[in-house]
C-alpha cells in the first residue's frame, strides 16, 4: 500500500499532462497485447502448404484453425466461382484482405508510442513556464514553489519516455512479424495461383 501511495503521489506531481500520458500508455499496451496474441494465433497450428493445395484442388475446407493460411483458403472456398480464371482473381482479393488484417492496429501503436514523449515534452514546457512565473513573482528565493514547476517538467518527460521506449521497440517487432507473414502469404499465393492456372489449362 505504501508503494501504491507513493506512486499516486508521484503521478499527481506531474500535473494534468500525466493523465493523457497514462491513457496513451493503457491504449498502447492493450493494442500491443491484442496484436501479439493475434499474430501468434495466425502462426500456431496453421495448415501446411500441401494441405492448402489439396483444399483448393478438392474444394474441401481445411481443418479448423486460426492460422492465416487456413483462413485464406477458407475465405477463398467460400467465394469460389468454379471458373479457374475468375477464381484466380478471387484468390488475390482474399490475399489482399489477409494482408490488411496483418497490419491491423500497428499504425495506431506506432502513433501512440510517438505521441507519448511529445506529451512529456508538453509537460516539460508547462513546468518550465510555471517555474519562470514563480521566479517573476517571488524571484529565486522561493525554492519550494520553483521545485513544483521543475518536478512537473522532469516527471512528465520521464514518464513519456518510459511509455515510448518499450512501445517503439514492440511496434518495430510487430511490424517485422507482420512483414514475415506477408512474405509467406505472397509465396503461398504464387503456389496456389499456379494450381488454379493449371486447372484452367486442363479445362481448355
Amino acid at each position: 500500500m505504501e508503494l501504491f501511495g507513493k506512486s499516486i503521489e508521484y503521478f499527481m506531481q506531474g500535473g494534468w499532462v500525466m493523465f493523457p500520458i497514462a491513457l496513451c500508455s493503457i491504449c498502447m499496451w492493450t493494442l500491443i497485447i491484442e496484436r501479439l496474441r493475434a499474430l501468434r494465433a495466425m502462426q500456431r497450428g496453421d495448415i501446411e502448404i500441401q494441405e492448402a493445395i489439396a483444399a483448393v484442388r478438392g474444394g474441401a475446407p481445411p481443418r479448423a484453425t486460426e492460422g492465416f493460411r487456413a483462413r485464406l483458403v477458407r475465405g477463398f472456398l467460400e467465394e469460389r466461382s468454379g471458373y479457374p480464371a475468375l477464381d484466380r482473381h478471387i484468390l488475390k482479393n482474399c490475399a489482399l484482405r489477409e494482408r490488411a488484417r496483418l497490419d491491423e492496429r500497428l499504425a495506431t501503436i506506432s502513433a501512440l508510442a510517438a505521441v507519448a514523449p511529445l506529451l512529456g515534452l508538453l509537460g516539460t514546457v508547462i513546468g518550465m513556464i510555471e517555474t519562470f512565473n514563480v521566479i517573476s513573482v517571488f524571484g529565486t528565493g522561493n525554492a519550494k514553489a520553483m521545485a513544483n514547476g521543475i518536478s512537473v517538467a522532469l516527471i512528465t518527460t520521464e514518464t513519456g519516455l518510459l511509455v515510448a521506449i518499450p512501445g517503439v521497440f514492440l511496434a518495430s517487432t510487430l511490424w517485422r512479424a507482420s512483414a514475415r507473414l506477408k512474405t509467406q502469404l505472397d509465396e503461398d499465393i504464387v503456389i496456389l495461383d499456379r494450381v488454379l492456372r493449371r486447372a484452367a489449362v486442363r479445362e481448355v
